[in-house]
């Protein structure tokens, strides 16, 4: 029996292991992939980043000057050549210089990847608990009035588009009531030193607030469906013949099982999470990666533009990572599956 147990636990630790590596083999190819795919998209696309550099001064900018600045950012070599050139850089920790910024890729990724995670992370935590709550409600009460409305809402939600509903937060509280500031992350004409958190906090309520919204609808429509399964299960039936009902009936038997499957879908999000920062990022001229991302691509900055991509794409699958491990951790039919 002993020697049954050492090797099915032998077994799953090999099967941990090969998983391991692939999911590491992924970490890698995946930023290569996007990357590539990226800088061939930009190189066929019609926008001249010679012309987006000069700007407004396309005007006073001569033949001679054009081919200075090609030079200068190597924009005159062929596009394999240069994306060769990037890569081994970026092998040797240099993400190159920002054309629209003229600082070094890690600078700005550095500064405004700070920026997008306080308005990320505060709504994953505003939709994450938003949503369990009125999945709860929804659930415990199915069929209920309260439940009809609970889906509609969240039905309404999840076809709405992001940047319409940010345009209409900013035009009712920001233009209209100025509960709170137009855009931006800071006050306009203020030095950074004089900044206060509290300025930083009120730029931050809008599009925390939009971008949670849309979040919500996910997390409330798969909370209350796993809580309706587990409310029809035998032991809660078990336990209601016994008497329990109500909160207490959630606490002892719903709950516990329908936490961990929410948290992992919101680790599992992080990729909608993302798409929704940059549009609202875009709508309330926030200076986060999202808006950054922008801009890098419509005036052709290329190495702004691929580092985003590499820090993007590290950032979603770190979330699929962690609801991978979590599912494997809480439900071991997955790592039992994977071991036959």
């Amino acid at each position: 029996m002993a020697l049954a147990e050492l090797k099915e636990a032998a077994h799953l630790l090999g099967s941990a292991v090969k998983s391991l590596g692939w999911k590491i083999l992924r970490a890698i190819t995946l930023p290569i992939a996007v990357c590539v795919f990226s800088f061939l998209l930009i190189s066929h696309s019609p926008i001249d980043p010679i012309q987006a550099y000069v700007a407004a001064d396309s005007m006073l900018v001569g033949p001679e000057q054009r081919e200075r600045i090609a030079e200068y950012w190597g924009l005159h070599k062929p596009p394999l050549e240069r994306l060769v050139n990037w890569g081994s850089a970026v092998l040797q920790g240099d993400l190159g210089t920002s054309m629209i910024f003229r600082r070094p890729v890690v600078d700005v990724i550095k500064e405004r990847f700070l920026a997008s995670i306080a308005l990320m992370g505060a709504a994953w935590v505003l939709s994450g608990l938003f949503g369990f709550i009125l999945g709860v409600i929804a659930g415990m009460n199915q069929g209920s009035w309260l439940d009809r409305l609970i889906k509609w809402y969240c039905y309404t939600l999840a076809s709405t588009p992001s940047f319409w509903l940010g345009l209409i937060m900013l035009n009712v509280f920001a233009v209209w009531l100025a509960w709170f500031p137009v855009g931006l992350g800071v006050p306009a004409g203020v030095l950074q030193e004089e900044v206060t958190f509290y300025d930083r906090l009120r730029h931050l309520v809008l599009p925390a607030i939009t971008l949670s919204i849309l979040g919500v609808a996910n997390v409330a429509l798969h909370t209350r469906q796993k809580l309706i399964e587990v409310m029809a299960s035998d032991y809660v039936l078990f336990a209601k013949a016994r008497g329990e009902r109500g909160f207490l009936l959630f606490w002892r038997h719903g709950l516990r099982n329908i936490a961990l499957p929410a948290v992992t879908l919101q680790f599992a999000s992080f990729s909608e999470l993302f798409g929704g920062a940059v549009l609202a990022e875009r709508v309330f001229s926030y200076p986060g990666l999202g808006q950054a991302i922008v801009e890098a691509a419509l005036r052709g900055d290329v190495p702004l533009l691929l580092g985003i991509v590499i820090v993007s794409a590290l950032f979603v699958f770190t979330g699929n990572l962690i609801a991978d491990i979590i599912c494997r951790v809480v439900d071991p039919r997955i790592r039992e599956g994977e071991a036959v």
